[in-house]
């Protein structure tokens, strides 16, 4: 599943080329990453209308214009980008907009999520639903709020979206092997020290991701070890432990991050 890292890196490439554009026609190649509205109506919706700047709010690129907004939710393979209309097309390209300049192009192997459209930007909550504050820039004393009162274990509460919007299953992994925090731990748990360990953590893995506009497996990095046939900490070489965690599949060091 992209995480806030992947889509801050789509708005920062169609941040450079959308805003202004006019959009003229709507061409859907896949209905199944239509949510919420028939091509006609997406089309009928968006043509005429200009782009505006491009945003991000955790893992939904929004695409506003001076009429409706178009919103991306990229699941695990979903790719928008834009492309000269005489451009080689991606594979599984299933949705493109035509420009007066261009063309605005989604591509998407396993259509895990999609494609919604929101009347306005006052209506983009609608279809997002509850989202947390974004998790870039999030300081340190937000941070405390937002963990104040929670109940649950720590990974699953990172990557709640409506806790902390766009902490995704590697980000979280990394973050708490950082502050050598297990996942399992239960957020009432953690002192203030803990707490200040997670969100250095945090601020750190995300400023790094996002300039490589992914997660990376960097050799000091969990994300880097956690695929290899039999994983050990890249810190103290422990043999990583892994099982789920909030229902996702997680790796932590029992000797860097005890229960």
């Amino acid at each position: 599943m992209p995480e806030l890292p992947d889509v801050e890196g789509f708005r920062r490439d169609l941040a450079g080329a959308l805003p202004g554009r006019r959009i003229q026609r709507v061409q859907v190649n896949d209905l199944g990453i239509l949510r919420n509205a028939t091509p006609s109506a997406l089309g009928r919706s968006l043509a005429g209308h200009r782009f505006k700047e491009p945003r991000r709010h955790g893992k939904w690129l929004i695409l506003p214009t001076d009429g409706p907004t178009l919103l991306v939710h990229s699941g695990m393979t979903g790719h928008p980008y834009y492309a000269a209309e005489v451009a080689e097309h991606l594979p599984y390209e299933r949705l493109v907009v035509s420009l007066d300049r261009g063309e605005l192009r989604y591509a998407d192997l396993r259509k895990l999520r999609g494609v919604w459209l929101a009347a306005s930007e006052d209506d983009v909550g609608e279809v997002t639903g509850p989202q947390g504050p974004d998790a870039l820039g999030l300081g340190l004393r937000q941070f405390r709020e937002v963990l104040a009162g929670r109940r649950g274990a720590v990974k699953p509460t990172l990557m709640d979206q409506s806790v902390i919007a766009g902490l995704g299953n590697l980000l979280t992994d990394e973050i708490c092997w950082r502050a050598k925090i297990n996942p399992h731990r239960p957020v009432p748990d953690l002192d203030d020290d803990e707490v200040k360990r997670l969100h250095a953590g945090m601020t750190g893995v995300l400023r790094t991701a996002v300039k490589h506009g992914r997660v990376p497996g960097l050799a000091r990095w969990l994300t880097g070890a956690r695929d290899e046939p039999d994983p050990s900490c890249p810190r103290c070489g422990a043999r990583l432990a892994h099982g789920k965690v909030g229902g996702r599949t997680s790796f932590w060091c029992p000797r860097c991050q005890p229960a």
